[in-house]
């Protein structure tokens, strides 16, 4: 899933950049509110973690143009105060959620997630598909009982697809939400993992969960694709 973190302060960005990229997100950076409203109302962010506090324009007043004008994308709102009604302007003022400073990594990373699973309607964190389960809590996946092993960009491909099952997903739908704006692969790199998840998800399984359509994209099974023909 592909997320914006705009914070000015650097030591902090840094590690929350890394923290993230090692649990498997794609990170873009802002450091001040221009940069920010730039990149968000240009990128489809699956999440924006937001600091209040910024130069040029701060996160409360950014928040605000984004929902005036129809900006829907999730927001986490990152800030020192903690006060009650600190937490009720952020809410009012359209953030999904609000998480204090300082905070343990691993809250922020199941705040994310949880907005992650709030824009596809997926309230249950594990994703089942016939005998497939992902756990998108503890990014762990096993078909058939048996634990299958991802690299993280491999789990966030397969994640993917599992929150659009039954539906058709393109390249650059894949690219925008998996990929940074730093990343230097070529598009062909998205067929290149779908064959390494093939490898590992559906090679020795059937039915195979991993369809191709020609012409238009990849998606993983739904319950009404009837399964292949017998040979």
């Amino acid at each position: 899933m592909r997320v914006l973190l705009v914070e000015d302060t650097q030591p902090l960005l840094k590690a929350l950049r890394q923290g993230l990229e090692e649990e498997g997100f794609a990170v873009d950076i802002a450091t001040d509110g221009e940069e920010a409203d730039v990149k968000c109302r240009s990128t489809s962010y699956d999440v924006v973690v937001l600091d209040i506090m910024l130069p040029k324009i701060d996160g409360l007043t950014l928040l605000k143009r984004w929902r005036g004008s129809g900006v829907n994308t999730h927001v986490l709102l990152l800030t020192a105060r903690t006060t009650t009604t600190d937490k009720v302007t952020g809410l009012d003022a359209g953030a999904d959620d609000y998480l204090a400073k300082p905070f343990e990594m691993d809250e922020l990373f199941a705040r994310i997630r949880a907005l992650v699973r709030r824009g596809h309607q997926q309230k249950d964190p594990v994703l089942r598909c016939y005998d497939l389960e992902i756990d998108t809590a503890a990014r762990t996946v096993r078909r058939a009982g048996q634990a299958v092993h991802l690299t993280p960009r491999e789990y966030a491909l397969l994640e993917f697809l599992a929150f659009h099952r039954g539906k058709v997903v393109t390249r650059s739908m894949i690219w925008e939400h998996l990929y940074d704006e730093y990343d230097e692969n070529t598009s062909n790199v998205v067929d290149v993992y779908i064959r390494y998840l093939r490898n590992k998800v559906d090679k020795g399984f059937d039915p195979p969960l991993i369809l191709t359509r020609w012409g238009e994209g990849y998606m993983l099974r739904g319950d009404d694709d009837p399964p292949p023909a017998s040979k």
